[in-house]
């Protein structure tokens, strides 16, 4: 499997249990803090392709696969 990379700030659930569902798994992944990077919302949409209202937004390799629950749905489909 590609590497997951998560876009997500501090204190948001959905990262913490994005990072935390790689991490059990044992995936490659990388987190990117939106906050610390500076990446804005603009920035973090022309990268996703559409408007984002929330985070995480996680990419398995160059391919959006959404949020939290998103990323769930795919690593079940995967058979990971």
């Amino acid at each position: 499997m590609k590497r997951i990379t998560i876009f997500g700030r501090e204190g948001c659930g959905f990262c913490s249990r994005a990072k935390q569902i790689c991490e059990i798994k044992q995936l490659d992944y990388r987190y990117i803090d939106i906050h610390q990077e500076g990446i804005s919302k603009v920035d973090l949409e022309q990268t996703v392709g559409k408007p984002v209202t929330t985070v995480p937004q996680v990419f398995c390799g160059q391919e959006h696969i959404g949020g939290f629950t998103e990323l769930e749905a795919y690593l079940n489909a995967q058979g990971v």
